[in-house]
């Protein structure tokens, strides 16, 4: 099966890399520079020369803040390429997998958000995304969208390696405590898109928007405390910082995040039977595989 993986430098092209060994695979890991989706006619050529059976798009403008001042550009990178991916998907017949957001919704649900609850995102990254995934769904190709939510890894930036770089730092962090949403290890996500690899030919399973997301829901403030004490125990840091609990009015951002972004996987499990696990065993992978970087 020949792959393309967009976003190949990202946290989930890293874990990607990593998981995706099957030998029957051909996969071409493309970043940026290898092929910029951003670029739409020489984004179409080069897929077009590689002809894959699959395109995974991970790459996306990620930057939530950022986006509030650069709508244009959060624009081109989460819709405006995408229609393009899928244009050209549906022109070549490849299955488009496409990486989305738990901030396409509001937040208001008093429940895990289910696949089919009405999206409604707060902020321009949100937007642009949900305006992605639309695109796709209006579109003949074969796709599966895949939301998931707060994503972490020991690549790249992410809220895992800024708390423990501020725990090597402070004593005392200020983190938010009333937005929950289901932390996700990358490497989990990763094995979730091979899972969906191996059973792309069932076609009742395409065309379909789908949630995997860490199966245990808890708030920034939770996620933070778990960090530093796992990082404490294994020697990363010589002092568990205190958390100091604040709300979302005393952390002003640009973007409106949503207060409950947690998701429900049960449909993914459903047809593909891997379960997401524990937030907390990939706080424990994670630090360890930094761990050993720092000991190399």
């Amino acid at each position: 099966m020949k792959i393309i993986v967009l976003g190949s430098k990202g946290q989930l092209g890293h874990c990607l890399a990593d998981q995706l060994t099957v030998p029957s695979y051909d996969v071409f890991y493309a970043s940026r520079l290898e092929i910029d989706i951003s670029k739409f006619e020489e984004t179409r050529k080069k897929i077009s020369s590689i002809e894959p059976e699959v395109i995974i798009n991970a790459s996306a403008y990620t930057a939530v803040d950022q986006a509030e001042e650069n709508e244009s550009l959060a624009n081109l990178v989460n819709h405006l390429a995408v229609k393009n991916l899928a244009q050209i998907c549906e022109q070549q017949g490849s299955l488009l997998i496409h990486i989305s957001t738990d901030y396409v919704f509001d937040g208001r649900s008093k429940h895990k958000y289910k696949e089919k609850d009405q999206t409604n995102p707060q902020c321009i990254y949100g937007q642009t995304k949900l305006s992605g995934e639309l695109s796709i769904q209006s579109s003949d190709c074969n796709y599966i969208i895949l939301r998931t939510s707060w994503l972490y890894s020991e690549y790249r930036n992410n809220f895992l390696k800024t708390v423990l770089g501020l725990a090597k730092e402070k004593e005392k962090l200020d983190i938010v405590d009333d937005q929950m949403g289901s932390p996700t290890y990358a490497q989990d996500l990763a094995i979730a898109v091979k899972d969906i690899l191996g059973a792309c030919s069932e076609e009742n399973s395409l065309r379909r928007v789908y949630h995997y997301a860490g199966n245990i829901d808890c708030s920034w403030a939770d996620f933070a405390s778990d960090i530093c004490a796992e990082a404490a125990d294994i020697g990363l840091i010589n002092n568990v910082p205190s958390v100091n609990r604040i709300t979302s009015r005393e952390f002003l951002t640009l973007a409106k995040r949503p207060k409950n972004s947690c998701l429900d996987s049960t449909s993914f499990k459903s047809a593909f039977g891997t379960t997401p696990s524990d937030y907390k065993k990939g706080v424990s992978a994670t630090l360890g595989a930094l761990k050993n970087k720092n000991e190399d």
